[in-house]
């Protein structure tokens, strides 16, 4: 056990140091998923001639923590393995003792740690700006939250590492996380709280993966109502059935691959 973790740690400084290279990209990342905080105050004027059940308040707090979320959970898995599959850079990983997926969540996880100081800058200077919206959640809010973050990133991951096997079979799998992300900008809670939507749709998208995205771990965090338990069972759910189908597509996948090597 000693001896993996010991190499687990060196996986993840290399791919540390890696990422701490590109400081200026890192700045250029987070802010690219600032969306939330620009749609935040579009919902804090609505909010105050409209009848939505959240306050101002509300909609600052709730959009601060989708950037947090966002920050926590962005995926760019599909680009760079179809990137290596049509470039046949593959087949090199392939001939390693280990998954070739665990080098980009490794690069994913390190990524995380690179741009929390820049992230926390933000949040800091967005209080600072708004004080109004500053607030302390409780110890169970925090710990779901955590809980449910850290699912909501292996179900982001698994749902484009799945769309990202599919490069076995087409030279444009980005096609269709770009057709997915559409759904996900309107479902996921990323424009508006689910808690805004009509009760009709609310009950079809929460058959989906997409609330669990973004909108539940953001409403356990603000203190907005919502089904703790159907949330964590749905979110498990999801991701042992993706899981599945992701490591069958891998495995028939494999056997089409023809790059350079294999």
């Amino acid at each position: 056990m000693k001896q993996i973790l010991r190499k687990t740690w060196i996986f993840l400084s290399i791919y540390y140091a890696y990422m701490v290279e590109y400081r200026a990209e890192l700045i250029l990342w987070v802010l690219s998923g600032s969306l939330p905080i620009i749609l935040m105050g579009v919902w804090i004027q609505a909010a105050q001639g409209g009848r939505f059940g959240l306050t101002s308040v509300d909609f600052a707090r709730y959009f601060l923590t989708v950037f947090v979320v966002r920050q926590i959970t962005v995926v760019w898995v599909i680009w760079e393995f179809e990137k290596e599959v049509l470039e046949g850079k593959l087949s090199p990983k392939l001939l390693q003792p280990i998954d070739p997926v665990w080098h980009h969540i490794a690069s994913h996880l390190s990524e995380r740690v690179a741009r929390i100081p820049f992230a926390i800058l933000l949040i800091v200077l967005f209080f600072l700006l708004y004080p109004q919206a500053v607030w302390l959640p409780n110890l169970s809010q925090i710990l779901l939250f955590t809980l449910a973050v850290i699912l909501a990133f292996i179900l982001r991951f698994i749902i484009q590492y799945t769309f990202a096997v599919l490069a076995f079979w087409t030279e444009r799998a980005s096609a269709l996380e770009n057709l997915w992300f559409l759904f996900f900008l309107f479902l996921s809670g990323m424009v508006a709280p689910l808690n805004v939507f009509p009760e009709q749709v609310r009950n079809v998208v929460f058959f989906t993966p997409f609330p669990y995205l973004i909108d539940f771990p953001t409403s356990l965090l603000v203190g907005l109502p919502v089904n703790v338990v159907q949330g964590f069972m749905a979110m498990i759910g999801w991701i042992l059935l993706l899981l599945g189908v992701n490591r069958l597509l891998w495995r028939a996948g494999l056997k089409r691959y023809s790059g350079m090597g294999a």
